[in-house]
């Protein structure tokens, strides 16, 4: 009786909703499940299309190995101390490329806004490329290459295949082959100027609606999901690209296309576009000012050695570009021995260079269908790996901004959902007829050049010279236990800076207007829009500047000392709960130790006052919400 009494009577508490309170607590931000992940995704978006595509191009357009000089020493100088610079600051905050910079010097906060900018352009534009790839894939699957032979309905009468027997027998001045009129023609359908918009390609704006399907579910669970996919997209692409490398060694003529390649032009280096794009080529290649190495350096373990990393990656990209212009120029020695041209003007020079030159080499091998699924596999690859990590770090960025609001569940993938969706639909123009003109219209003035040079001349005063040089090399010595190498202090401080603005300085002296295919001139009103799209990015700096001043209270001296120094690394009290009366501070208690220690997440552990006391324990104790930044 008495038990069913106690039964009857006693207080029943009823059990918490656990699926209310997933919904309402704050998500972990993640890390790297090990550092093989980190290094492939790094590889992945600085082994990108840059190196099949942009690197060779640019070595042509500027004289083939005239371009080489220029290269090595805006990597030395430039690239590895950036790389450096932007991968520590990630990860010794544990934050993206715009909120990191309020631990170091939330003056220069509008730097993060403009790389976002930047990245937010190559996000929009360079997914096109994509889409090519997949066009060109799905051609693949046929009976006979398409742009293997002049039997096509979209072929001219100048057109003029590859005689085995005799190169040159058909070669006229006015002869096109066929991978360029599939380029043109049938891809493309390229318009006459930039004013001749022209209709929409419908079947590329599928193939640019796949690719953006595929980048939003390998980047929709973060670094969980984007650390999986890249074992796999970082590491393919290199088998195919040493197979096409071999390929293009046994053509004829393949010698003359790498002495091209190689043999630099002396008269070439005083030119200021061979320097700038030099220049431009570094920091666009190995993710320089954009926010990505810093999105990616943040999901690092505090201890990892950013610095050896450093080397590690950079040798990687710079040696992957350095054998991708092999493959590429073996090819353009052998077309060039095809039609009896110099090799500079085998190939119309633009963004359509791997498109053209590599298929043409692959039509050539045994079972051209295989070779070519591959090759444009590896593109498709090679662009989706950079795809992820500028996701990644749009993404990064804005959830650590409001991490109240989008570390919730599903809130992310509606974030990314809204971000792919608007990315698409302004990435229409650039499928239409007149597409590629507004391409290389942004890559020449948004994505590369002087944009970017201004903003690693501001980068590197920021940290070097406001922030310390110094104070940079204790945060280092903090995390990987040693000081770097004291060469990246003095070019953090002197040599990026002074090498960056006088490029810049440079450029403009000599300044020429951007030119399609070497032949089409822009508009005016063209080229206004380049400059105004690229100076967009870089004036974000000082904007960012005067309204941090309009907001602070003071005289101006003051509220620069202020923006000077770096805030106090501690959560944002602002939505938090009431402290506890006996842990005024809300700091960890043995109780949060452990359960931190047993596998809990400090975002998941809200503040809590536990009672009752007992003799041998603090009588009240709080759970910190977050004691991780």
């Amino acid at each position: 009786m008495e038990g069913d009494f106690l039964k009857g009577n006693s207080l029943e508490v009823p059990a918490p909703d656990n699926r209310l309170a997933k919904k309402n607590q704050l998500l972990d931000r993640g890390q790297w499940a090990n550092k093989l992940e980190f290094m492939l995704a790094v590889a992945g978006t600085l082994v990108g299309l840059g190196n099949l595509w942009r690197f060779p191009y640019l070595c042509y357009k500027n004289g083939g190995g005239a371009f080489l000089v220029p290269y090595v020493l805006f990597l030395l100088t430039c690239g590895i101390p950036m790389f450096l610079l932007e991968t520590a600051m990630g990860q010794y905050t544990s934050q993206g490329c715009i909120t990191c910079w309020r631990h170091f010097c939330p003056l220069f906060e509008g730097i993060g806004y403009a790389t976002q900018v930047v990245i937010a352009y190559a996000a929009v534009s360079y997914i096109v490329i994509q889409a090519w790839a997949f066009f060109y894939l799905f051609s693949s699957f046929s009976a006979e290459i398409p742009w293997a032979s002049c039997r096509n309905t979209w072929n001219t009468e100048s057109c003029v295949e590859f005689d085995k027997t005799n190169v040159s027998s058909n070669w006229t001045a006015n002869a096109t082959t066929p991978a360029t009129e599939f380029w043109e023609r049938r891809v493309l359908g390229i318009s006459q100027g930039i004013e001749e918009v022209g209709s929409l390609r419908w079947e590329l704006a599928l193939c640019l609606l796949l690719a953006w399907i595929l980048c939003y579910f390998c980047v929709w669970k973060g670094v969980r999901s984007t650390g999986k996919v890249v074992y796999f997209t970082a590491t393919f692409p290199y088998v195919m690209l040493v197979v096409l490398l071999a390929r293009g060694l046994t053509l004829p003529g393949a010698i003359d296309g790498i002495a091209f390649y190689l043999y630099p032009d002396p008269t070439r280096l005083v030119d200021p576009q061979v320097w700038m794009d030099a220049g431009a080529q570094v920091l666009f290649s190995f993710g320089i000012c954009q926010g990505s190495l810093t999105a990616l350096g943040s999901y690092n373990q505090f201890n990892n050695n950013c610095y050896k990393d450093t080397f590690v990656l950079c040798l990687v990209n710079g040696l992957s570009s350095f054998v991708a212009g092999f493959a590429i120029f073996s090819v353009l020695g052998f077309m060039s021995h095809e039609q009896g041209v110099p090799i500079s003007e085998v190939a119309a020079s633009g963004p359509g260079l791997a498109f053209i030159a590599y298929p043409r080499a692959v039509a050539m091998m045994p079972f051209p269908q295989l070779w070519s699924i591959c090759f444009f596999v590896m593109v498709i690859l090679l662009g989706a790996d950079t795809q992820f990590v500028s996701l990644e770090c749009l993404m990064t960025s804005v959830t650590d901004m409001f991490p109240t609001v989008f570390r919730r569940a599903y809130r992310r993938e509606l974030l990314l959902l809204c971000l792919c969706t608007v990315c698409f639909f302004l990435g229409l123009l650039l499928v239409t007829e007149g597409g590629l003109y507004f391409l290389q219209l942004f890559d020449h003035y948004v994505c590369s050049g002087n944009n970017l040079l201004l903003l690693s001349v501001c980068q590197s005063i920021a940290i070097g010279w406001i922030y310390g040089a110094d104070r940079l090399y204790d945060n280092i010595e903090d995390m990987i236990g040693y000081r770097p190498w004291p060469l990246m202090k003095y070019c953090w401080l002197y040599v990026t800076p002074g090498v960056c603005l006088g490029t810049f300085i440079f450029s403009l002296v000599k300044y020429k207007p951007l030119k399609f295919n070497k032949t089409y001139t822009y508009p005016t009103w063209a080229y206004a829009l380049g400059w105004c799209l690229g100076l967009f990015c870089v004036l974000l700096i000082p904007l960012w500047i005067i309204f941090k001043l309009t907001q602070m209270k003071g005289t101006i001296s003051q509220n620069l000392m202020q923006l000077c120094r770096p805030e106090n690394k501690k959560q944002n009290t602002e939505n938090q709960p009431e402290q506890c009366p006996l842990n005024p501070d809300n700091t960890p208690t043995p109780a949060a130790t452990e359960y931190k220690g047993s596998g809990g997440s400090e975002m998941e552990m809200q503040v809590a006052c536990l009672s009752p006391p007992t003799p041998r324990s603090n009588p009240t104790f709080c759970m910190p919400l977050d004691s991780s930044v």
